[in-house]
């Protein structure tokens, strides 16, 4: 007899399984076999339930960025409380970050890591500026904060890694904010 509501159960055993191995490993270096031994779960249910491992992988890595912290920020003092949201959110963000650049090398994952740069980083920004190079100014500001994603979780600069959260966002907040304006 099956019991009732399992095929759920397994769903979600499998995108716990998932998320956590794609986060760890990266793409390429998670199968569908590890998924699911560690979901304790047949490998084609895997391929039932979600399709294709890429596809899978879609399903699972998402990242978003509270920008709640932002919206009461007086625009001088964005830059800073930025860098502190997302050095701050860290854990949450870094994992997510480093499976879709490491996986980057395929297309519907390219895809999904420039909607989260424009989601997480360019949208959150550009929500705040006013003026007719708003838009501009907003995207040469994300690429200012995945700068510093990338120095910390993608090169692992072991200075940045060592300073001080509340140094490293004044100071990286300051280039930050300089671009704002």
């Amino acid at each position: 007899m099956v019991r009732r509501g399992s095929a759920e159960a397994t769903r979600e055993e499998i995108r716990s399984s998932a998320t956590r191995l794609f986060r760890e490993r990266g793409y390429a270096h998670t199968s569908v076999r590890d998924i699911a031994a560690d979901a304790q779960a047949n490998p084609a249910l895997v391929i039932r339930h979600f399709g294709t491992k890429e596809l899978l992988f879609l399903a699972t890595m998402h990242l978003t960025i509270d920008d709640e912290p932002l919206l009461d920020v007086p625009l001088s003092a964005l830059g800073s409380r930025f860098i502190s949201v997302v050095l701050a959110s860290e854990e949450h963000i870094k994992g997510v970050y480093l499976a879709l650049v490491r996986g980057s090398g395929e297309p519907s994952i390219e895809a999904r890591l420039r909607e989260v740069h424009e989601t997480s980083f360019v949208a959150p920004l550009r929500a705040r500026l006013t003026g007719a190079d708003a838009d501009l100014r907003a995207r040469i500001a994300g690429a200012v904060v995945g700068g510093l994603t990338y120095s910390l979780w993608v090169v692992g600069d072991a200075d940045l890694l060592a300073a001080d959260p509340a140094d490293l966002a004044s100071r990286y907040g300051a280039v930050l904010q300089a671009v704002l304006y």
